[in-house]
């Protein structure tokens, strides 16, 4: 190390200024900081993903539950165009008519399924067919054995009758 009172001499001035460039340009050390950047992001690329235009995104159950839906609007379309096309053509109707009209389909409905209900009922009350097949000689015995338990007293005494 040199005494810093005396003069340097060239090669000592030259090293000593590279040094001093060296350390201004040397890269900092990092800091920490935030920057949000709001650019739009483009169009195609690694972006994230987006809701897009349309139907929200769901998962399949609900995406089937909606598509059936919208089936169902739809098709209720012609049958209410249908009716209204009907009711402008008649003009003047009775209201009565209407409502018997309206009414008899569900009316219909409700007997049919009366019907069903009362067919299913003897359906199961009949008995059913019991086919046995047997090789050699076989005993059935159809006797009930009814047990009847009886429980008295003080000290608990339990008579079993069991008949044949």
């Amino acid at each position: 190390m040199t005494d810093p009172r005396l003069p340097l001499s060239d090669d000592q001035a030259a090293d000593e200024a590279r040094r001093l460039i060296e350390d201004a340009y040397r890269p900092a050390l990092p800091i920490p900081t935030s920057y949000r950047d709001t650019s739009p992001v483009p169009a195609f690329g690694p972006t994230p993903p987006v809701a897009q235009p349309g139907r929200p995104p769901m998962g399949q159950r609900a995406t089937d539950a909606s598509a059936v839906m919208l089936a169902a609007g739809i098709a209720s379309v012609p049958i209410g165009g249908s009716l209204s096309l009907v009711l402008y053509t008649v003009g003047n109707v009775d209201p009565v008519v209407v409502g018997i009209v309206c009414a008899a389909p569900v009316l219909l409905l409700g007997a049919l399924s009366k019907v069903i209900k009362s067919a299913k009922s003897a359906l199961e009350a009949a008995p059913t067919d019991h086919h046995h097949h047997y090789n050699g000689p076989v005993i059935q015995d159809h006797r009930s054995i009814t047990a009847t338990t009886t429980t008295r007293g003080l000290v608990a005494r339990t008579n079993n009758d069991i008949r044949n």
